[in-house]
């Protein structure tokens, strides 16, 4: 395909929307616990209110007709509660700005480690000089906020490595089984909705009663529709035409986002570490992309 095809540059384009999406993501995350709403809630959010958009979409598109059973598991599993409550439950440990680092800037280390392993694929000199690079950054940026952070942060950032590699393996596999934007709505947002939220109704923590109602909006609309939604097809869509690989170290540009739109709306600075360590991530991230479709 060539590199300055229309598909092609529509999949960059979609693959830097996801960057600010993701990065304001952040900041929406990281006001989260002040809400006064649980991490069930979110995730209710996540799913119940995509689901209100979703289901007359997909009643209209029918898009299981073209899945198997088991890529409707697969990709429920993988899109569902245990990944989100998995990645919410680590900003109860560490900052928001570990979830931009570990979640994101880890993503082309894991893309090489699984082309690697599962279809033989070495990385070029460049996006392996890049991945080093973009890992040394993730590293001091990670000592760096852990000063300040206390003695549990590596449980956090554990935590959105576990959800770095549910996620690795969604772009994969949505990239090899080459689902719609439409199929994969479908298992990450309708059937996790059916199974989750009956459960969180019942038997979950809620702090919805509680909570402000401004807070309460911001929480419900961008958790509910922008990531579950508009991110799910974005993601597709660059997976499917730029490749899994391009599209990894694209979305490594988050943690430097997500930096940006905390000192513009958030007010928070950066330690003079933790700006060198975002421009050594720029610079892996700019070397590693390449302008062909793996």
């Amino acid at each position: 395909m060539p590199a300055n095809s229309p598909s092609h540059l529509t999949g960059y384009a979609a693959a830097w929307c996801i960057v600010f999406v993701w990065s304001f993501w952040l900041i929406v995350s990281r006001v989260a616990n002040q809400s006064g709403l649980t991490i069930y809630d979110l995730a209710a959010f996540r799913y119940g209110l995509a689901a209100l958009i979703a289901v007359p979409l997909c009643l209209y598109y029918k898009p299981w007709r073209g899945l198997r059973l088991v890529q409707i598991a697969v990709f429920s599993f993988i899109l569902g509660p245990v990944y989100i409550l998995i990645v919410f439950s680590g900003f109860l440990y560490a900052p928001a700005a570990h979830g931009g680092i570990f979640m994101n800037g880890v993503l082309p280390l894991i893309s090489i480690l699984f082309a690697l392993v599962l279809i033989r694929v070495l990385p070029s000199l460049r996006q392996a000089t890049g991945a080093v690079l973009i890992l040394v950054s993730a590293i001091a940026l990670a000592l760096d906020a852990s000063v300040s952070s206390g003695k549990d942060a590596w449980i956090g950032d554990l935590l959105f490595l576990v959800g770095a590699l549910f996620f690795s393996i969604y772009m994969i596999l949505s990239e090899r089984w080459k689902l719609g934007a439409m199929q994969i709505i479908f298992c990450g947002t309708i059937v996790n909705a059916v199974l989750y939220l009956p459960v969180w109704y019942f038997w979950l923590p809620s702090g919805l009663s509680d909570a402000p109602m401004g807070p309460l909006l911001l929480q419900a609309i961008y958790q509910g529709f922008v990531p579950n939604l508009i991110g799910l097809l974005f993601i597709a869509h660059a997976s499917q035409n730029i490749g899994t690989g391009n599209t990894s170290f694209i979305l490594a540009a988050v943690p430097g986002g997500g930096a940006i739109l905390g000192a513009l709306i958030l007010g928070e600075t950066l330690s003079l570490i933790g700006i060198l360590a975002l421009i050594l991530l720029t610079s892996g991230l700019l070397l590693s992309v390449r302008r062909r479709r793996i």
